[in-house]
């Protein structure tokens, strides 16, 4: 019989619920036995859709007084995930550490000092190393049929709706603590750092050294007040162009819910309203009040919408990385070009292939989706991945795919980045 793992979580928004979900589709190898959230809503949302028997917890100081579990699921806001990662390895736990970390350099040394002083493992969730599309470009450029890898072209090309809400609309406001992403960098962090720390994670992991330089530009030309609609309000549902903006919060949220089936504690509608269950009414009286009913060109945020990002790595490789909003609902995705000595390789989630064009010889595309056809749901199947994997480092003494260390040199580009960026595209080593 195997061993079970006891787990509990703390921040029981998406990100929660999902790893919620995944232990619950191995329940021979994890038990929740806490959860944790400052919203009384949400771990209800929790219990009533999983049926947990979880102990529940509103504030992180309660759920700290003891350990709870045997490994621990951080899934709250960003600014806070190093102090409650620190508070957590104390008293015992193995984490999995959503991304990104920080872009405090003292807080990344810090963390790494307890983790080595407590012996605790730590994943940080890069679950798009185990989705099978990437994890794919991995094993062909470790392979060697197309000769050595010289050079990365990445596109991040966020679908807009997405970024409207994650990096537009949302702003601070009171809670106990931070929820979101963030559209202001004093409550949350930069796109390139937030939304590219995957990218970042997955060039550093192909390119397989550590970063020497790093140089960006990027800024905000787009979500500016200059660029609303003749006649545009402050919140969408007052519009004149309600039903007409390419960024209408009724077109996202209220239409879209009712065009996706009307689902209850789905992504991005919970974003709008923590009223159970999920109705138009509901969804109509945040839109008034809260962040994401705001129009896209007046809402106060100091977020780049575009940014540029040239790497370069100690074995010579050199990389780009292009981040851009202005992806269709259904064309966004990412795009790597790899360049090698002996040919070429193009993963598209866009085109759901990756394509080899190795020089003098046949053209090869393969599915991205038939590779992850067994797969279960969220991000190519790597979220479940990344939790099945933890399981087997814990119990089993299997070598983790990542490292605290790796993912910290990815974290160190993200923040070379904007160091460069802020100083208007300097060569950062």
């Amino acid at each position: 019989m195997k061993k079970q793992l006891t787990a509990a979580i703390l921040g029981c928004g998406s990100r929660g619920a999902l790893f919620a979900e995944c232990m619950l589709n191995s329940p021979e190898k994890f038990r929740i036995t806490a959860l944790c959230d400052p919203s009384a809503v949400q771990l209800e949302k929790m219990d009533r859709l999983y049926r947990l028997t979880a102990e529940n917890f509103l504030d992180e100081d309660s759920f700290f007084r003891e350990r709870r579990a045997d490994i621990l699921f951080i899934a709250s806001p960003d600014r806070v995930h190093v102090r409650q990662a620190i508070r957590a390895m104390r008293l015992g736990y193995h984490l999995l550490l959503e991304k990104p970390i920080s872009d405090d350099l003292k807080e990344l040394e810090e963390l790494l000092a307890v983790k080595k002083e407590t012996g605790a493992h730590v994943s940080v969730c890069h679950e798009l190393r185990y989705a099978k599309g990437f994890e794919k470009c991995a094993q062909i450029i470790r392979s060697g049929r197309l000769g050595r890898l010289y050079a990365i072209d990445a596109s991040e090309r966020v679908r807009f709706f997405h970024w409207a809400q994650a990096y537009v609309r949302f702003f601070h406001w009171a809670q106990a603590y931070v929820r979101g992403i963030g559209a202001f960098l004093a409550s949350g962090y930069s796109a390139i750092f937030a939304k590219c720390s995957h990218d970042l994670d997955l060039i550093q992991a192909y390119a397989g050294g550590r970063c020497l330089s790093v140089s960006s530009v990027g800024d905000r030309a787009f979500f500016v007040p200059e660029n609303a609609p003749v006649g545009a309000t402050e919140r969408c549902l007052d519009c004149p162009h309600k039903d007409t903006c390419t960024y209408s919060a009724k077109k996202i949220y209220i239409d879209g819910w009712h065009a996706a089936g009307e689902p209850d504690f789905v992504w991005p509608y919970t974003k709008v309203t923590q009223e159970v269950p999920l109705t138009e009414a509901a969804l109509t009286q945040g839109l008034l009040s809260g962040p994401y009913g705001k129009c896209v060109f007046t809402a106060s945020q100091d977020m780049v919408d575009h940014q540029f990002v040239q790497m370069t790595f100690e074995n010579g490789i050199k990389a780009s990385l292009k981040m851009v909003y202005a992806a269709a609902p259904t064309g966004g995705g990412r795009r790597i070009a790899f360049y090698f000595t002996e040919g070429e390789m193009i993963l598209d989630e866009r085109e759901d292939t990756i394509e080899l064009l190795p020089f003098g010889g046949a053209r090869e595309k393969i599915s991205i989706t038939a590779l992850a056809k067994n797969s279960r749901d969220g991000h190519g199947g790597g979220d479940a991945l990344i939790v099945d994997e933890l399981y087997e480092i814990i119990v089993l003494g299997k070598t983790a795919r990542t490292s605290l260390e790796e993912s910290i040199e990815s974290h160190l580009m993200g923040i070379a980045a904007e160091e460069s960026r802020e100083s208007q595209g300097k060569l950062v080593y």
